[in-house]
């Protein structure tokens, strides 16, 4: 399955439906409202897109629509990651690794499971 580009607000959407599912447009307002200050045109036209790039679909029941994900967090984020691998650092992962333990402090714990997740690959 191809996973299709998501925006930024677009992902704020699919996180709502991959928590709870189906929901309607204005379920997922209600979640929203908290951190976003969208309009109910705005949250229609993020699903109305995301419909279209197949990253979702809904069922009217009773001249509502619920809105379910056509696909999975993890394939997202996998597909995210990559590309912003291949974006950021040209697919380099040493390069983003090095910059992420520069950047970051870390504990031993931190440390300690790393070289468990570099050893286990």
């Amino acid at each position: 399955m191809n996973i299709p580009a998501i925006s930024d607000s677009e992902w704020k959407i699919m996180k709502v439906l991959w928590n709870e599912n189906p929901k309607t447009a204005t379920e997922i307002m209600e979640e929203l409202e908290k951190e976003t200050n969208w309009k109910p045109t705005t949250v229609k036209t993020l699903l109305s897109r995301l419909v279209k790039k197949e990253a979702i679909t809904y069922e009217n029941k009773n001249r509502k629509y619920y809105y379910t994900p056509l696909i999975g967090e993890e394939q997202c984020v996998i597909e995210e990651s990559k590309s912003f691998l291949q974006r950021v650092y040209n697919g380099g992962v040493k390069s983003l690794v090095a910059n992420f333990l520069h950047m970051e402090k870390l504990s031993k714990e931190d440390v300690e499971e790393l070289k468990k997740i570099l050893e286990d690959k």
